[in-house]
């Protein structure tokens, strides 16, 4: 039987497929139940899950999520490595090179850099950062899929043809998957699976912009929602918790899961 880094990389090959993003273990046992063929976390909704803000977990606490994560199911999951948690390319390798070892079978890095005033690496160490991971996963020798990231429409720099020139140079630096999040123009996201072909693209899925049908058509491989799924079940407990401190009631306690569902769903864990 295929490796689950062998399974993954196969589902980047045709077609288009959707990993979503889980946060913790229970979440991502119930998404492998679904008949999802692969998972992916997220920063931002294992650093909620915490009481932390997104961007602000260090790396140990990454690491041992990647393992808890990666351990729980029999699926493929792909880490949202953030920036590699370093801005130095050899830095990053070595970080890299221990993710690779927890159990994934993909990882991204991203070229935020979480400054307002500079929102983005220069393209030059961007770039050589993206080379680093790529070495780091050849060296370390497991095959975890390298998907490269650019940030600029979620970090204030929304230039379609900056994040095209940055996502065709880390495609050819080595890049297995592009990603550029908080795209939901069809016209833009189909220019960039053009730049990057034959390279496969990510697309960010986050509210009801498209459909799986309609990024299939345009070339897309592969789907995530990042912290989407986490929002939407703190909205359901914030939107009972509310009710209760604010009214005294308990209606919204009327639509939670049934007990004997969950205890259904986990009783092989």
């Amino acid at each position: 039987m295929p490796s689950l880094t062998e399974q993954f990389h196969e589902l980047h090959r045709s077609g288009c497929f959707v990993s979503p993003n889980p946060w913790n273990i229970g979440s991502a046992i119930l998404l492998a139940q679904l008949g999802f063929k692969a998972l992916a976390t997220t920063s931002s909704g294992f650093a909620w899950s915490i009481g932390r803000r997104d961007n602000h977990i260090t790396l140990d606490e990454s690491l041992g999520h990647l393992r808890a994560m990666s351990a729980s199911v029999d699926v493929p999951v792909s880490a949202d490595f953030e920036g590699g948690f370093a801005t130095a390319p050899d830095d990053v390798a070595r970080n890299v090179t221990l993710a690779a070892k927890t159990g994934i079978a993909g990882l991204s890095i991203e070229d935020s850099t979480d400054d307002a005033s500079q929102p983005l690496f220069d393209f030059t160490l961007a770039v050589e950062r993206i080379q680093a991971a790529r070495r780091a996963l050849d060296a370390e020798g497991s095959g975890v899929l390298l998907t490269a990231r650019s940030e600029g429409f979620v970090a204030g720099r929304p230039d379609l043809r900056e994040t095209i020139r940055r996502l065709t140079a880390y495609a050819e630096c080595g890049a297995d998957c592009l990603f550029a999040p908080g795209i939901r123009s069809m016209g833009d996201i189909t220019t960039i699976v053009k730049a990057v072909a034959p390279k496969p693209v990510n697309v960010l899925v986050g509210s009801d912009f498209t459909t799986l049908a309609a990024l299939t058509d345009a070339g897309v491989r592969r789907i995530s929602v990042g912290g989407a799924l986490a929002r939407a079940a703190w909205a359901g407990f914030l939107r009972a918790a509310k009710e209760i401190a604010e009214h005294g009631t308990f209606s919204g306690l009327v639509t939670a899961t049934p007990s004997a569902e969950l205890e259904a769903a986990f009783a092989g864990d």
